[in-house]
């Protein structure tokens, strides 16, 4: 198994999980829906439905974490950072990973295992009524999203190695991006000749390229 398999393994599990976690939001919509249902029209509004809400969009939150920084999405202050060369790029990232990410995200792992630990010792449910739903799985979620978040940062860091190495970022497992959606689009619409589709897809590709090329670490290849 070559070092791009093992980054690959890494972003599928990180992937997984993200998409995983993404159909909380359905969960989350349904309990709001139906909380406006309850609240409005049969005036019997639930105490602990906010703590839930909070659970299930907390939940969500952190295990989105580790999908988000394999696909390198999270927010970047790029301006300076996407006219650096890679190689620049690599050692920067280095530098912050060591000096902030690994010590951060170790502290939250650590903190979060003890903060769980508590809250399954005393059975800790929401304290706005005895009926309240349970605390302690959702506190669970705080060293798991954390050791997954660890994990893709250490394929991040063998990312900025390679690149160190090569020049080059090494590829990223690909998920569907806003291009795919042009081009779907596109492909359905009966208002635009084939010369023009086929002119509007490869400007998208352009823009979209010139875009990872300038901070996105490299392309996104299957």
């Amino acid at each position: 198994m070559n070092v791009q398999s093992v980054l690959y393994a890494i972003d599928g599990i990180s992937t997984w999980v993200g998409k995983a976690a993404a159909w909380l939001i359905i969960a989350l919509m349904t309990v709001v829906c139906v909380e406006v249902f309850k609240r409005y029209i049969l005036n019997a509004p639930t105490a602990w439905i906010f703590d839930l809400d909070n659970m299930l969009y907390g939940t969500l939150f952190m295990l989105a974490g580790a999908y988000t920084l394999a696909q390198n999405a999270h927010v970047r202050g790029d301006f300076l950072y996407s006219s650096m060369r890679p190689r620049t790029q690599a050692a920067l990232d280095i530098v912050l990973y060591v000096v902030f990410f690994f010590p951060g995200i170790a502290a939250l792992i650590y903190a979060g295992s003890d903060y769980a630990a508590d809250s399954w010792r005393i059975a800790e449910h929401s304290n706005v009524t005895a009926e309240g739903p349970a605390v302690y799985p959702f506190k669970t979620m705080i060293p798991i999203a954390g050791v997954l978040v660890m994990l893709q940062g250490v394929a991040e860091m063998v990312r900025c190695v390679v690149c160190l190495k090569t020049g080059e970022w090494p590829s990223r497992l690909k998920d569907v991006a806003e291009i795919d959606v042009v081009e779907e689009q596109l492909a359905q619409s009966e208002f635009v000749d084939e010369e023009t589709r086929k002119l509007a897809i490869e400007r998208a590709h352009e823009i979209d390229e010139t875009a990872r090329q300038r901070g996105m670490g490299g392309d996104l290849n299957t």
